[in-house]
């Protein structure tokens, strides 16, 4: 199946934070004239006139509704979305609920969204290498050294005295590190990076490597007589080898999805006022769009070829689109998160201990969109609540059924472990299965091998190597 230029934007749209949307936002407004980031004296102004539309040049009014109509784009993700429930139903009906298949549903959702870091990849490769222990501490320091282009700056020396590292070791990784995938990571600068990439190909006595390594700054001034001349090759030689270069990679690590590792900034807050629950959404990294008034006035005067005005009513359209996809995007976190505080409410008012089992299902039929939306739209967002800030998808748990008929989520059950270890007698800790007891005589009916799988997650020991002697 082929979606759409527009439609694969509006589900990459969905599923970015609001950091990173930024980024997607600015990259657009690069590439399209029509559309301009509004002020912060027409955002104070729209904000002080809800009611009062923007000022638009006039235009036939079919040519405005054909503009400003997604209905059918939209229609289109909602039908996909129906397919794929009605595939899904066809090909292998309702499953029952039980924890082992909604861990099995959350891995397959993970893998829908996730993507692979620089660091990430490069860390898998170096797993692979057959280095000594202390040269692979030397590779995943120069690992987390790159910049984003996957470029190493620094010298060996530099990282050595910096990490404490032998210069030996140092070196020895920069090596390992340079043979990695993609070829050019580990350079120093771009010409370097050029020369690996040349390398990897076998193309180490080209006119192209020769030009890099002989003459670089005169490849970047594109002075071709010159380049020809000190070559000693033809103007047509040289044409070819600058289009050879033309499709090397001039920044190998940014192919890559950003690092993980970063900052958070919530995409939504929960906090209550007075008896309410209000749901916050963080607009602050996200740009105020509009469509440009002066293209609006361009081609209402009427002196564009109709190419131009084309031209300027498809940008116009794509750049409405995307506008219209933000305020969407916006809306289903926003339903999202109600139906978790819906759900999750005892967990915002009473904390961990209170958080109740829940699957993207329960959310996506509430929200009435497929649960394949709800995993796109919570994909690397947080949510501030009174008790810290949490990845959206830490209220998506599986759980138990108490005796009560109560459920309790999986994390809940956890946090019950590590308060019984907590509260044990250190000279008498407590057994895999003297928990169990103790956690059935709750109502929770749950296996020792489960405990011991819970306890190793909450990195606490066996009760053999937690025993205190006096």
């Amino acid at each position: 199946m082929v979606l759409a230029p527009q439609l694969r934007q509006s589900l990459k749209i969905l599923q970015v934070a609001a950091l990173d949307l930024r980024a997607v936002i600015q990259e657009e407004l690069q590439n399209n004239p029509t559309l301009e980031e509004s002020t912060m004296e027409d955002v104070s102004l729209q904000q002080e006139n809800p009611d009062e539309p923007p000022a638009e040049s006039p235009a036939p009014e079919g040519e405005k509704r054909e503009e400003m109509d997604f209905t059918k784009d939209f229609e289109i993700l909602t039908k996909l979305d129906e397919d794929w429930r009605d595939y899904m139903s066809q090909a292998g009906g309702a499953q029952p609920y039980n924890s082992e298949a909604a861990e099995k549903r959350q891995f397959f959702f993970d893998s829908l969204v996730s993507e692979t870091s620089l660091q990430e990849h490069l860390m898998a490769q170096a797993g692979l290498s057959d280095g000594s222990p202390s040269v692979l501490t030397a590779l995943r320091y120069l690992v987390g050294s790159l910049d984003d282009r996957g470029f190493l700056t620094a010298t060996p020396a530099d990282l050595a005295l910096l990490s404490g590292l032998s210069l030996e070791d140092v070196q020895t990784a920069l090596k390992v590190l340079k043979a990695f995938d993609p070829p050019g990571i580990g350079a120093r600068n771009l010409e370097e990076c050029l020369l690996f990439q040349l390398e990897a190909k076998g193309r180490r006595e080209s006119v192209a490597y020769r030009m890099i390594r002989d003459h670089f700054e005169l490849l970047t001034r594109r002075r071709i007589p010159d380049l020809a001349r000190r070559l000693g090759a033809s103007v047509e030689e040289v044409q070819a080898a600058i289009e050879e270069i033309g499709t090397l990679d001039p920044a190998p690590g940014r192919r890559f999805a950003d690092d993980s590792n970063r900052v958070v900034v919530p995409d939504v807050t929960v906090e209550k006022d007075g008896d309410k629950w209000l749901v916050l959404l963080n607009d602050d990294y996200i740009p105020r769009l509009r469509i440009s008034q002066t293209y609006r006035d361009l081609i209402a005067k009427g002196t564009l070829s109709r190419q131009e005005r084309d031209y300027l009513r498809e940008r116009m359209r794509s750049g409405r689109f995307l506008i219209n996809s933000i305020a969407q995007r916006q809306q289903t976190i926003e339903r999202i998160t109600r139906e978790i505080l819906k759900v999750q409410g005892e967990f915002f008012d009473h904390g961990v201990s209170r958080l109740r089992p829940l699957t993207m299902t329960q959310i996506a039929d509430a929200v009435g969109v497929h649960e394949t939306t709800v995993s796109r739209a919570i994909a690397n967002k947080y949510i501030k609540t009174p008790y810290g800030v949490f990845d959206f998808k830490y209220f998506f748990t599986p759980g138990y059924q108490a005796q009560g008929g109560d459920s309790v989520s999986n994390t809940s059950v956890k946090e019950m472990i590590d308060d019984l270890i907590a509260g044990e007698d250190k000279a008498h800790p407590l057994s895999d299965q003297e928990i169990v007891a103790k956690l059935q005589a709750k109502g929770i009916n749950i296996a020792r091998r489960t405990v011991a799988k819970y306890r190793e997650e909450l990195g606490t020991l066996p009760s053999n190597l937690r025993r205190e002697y006096s």
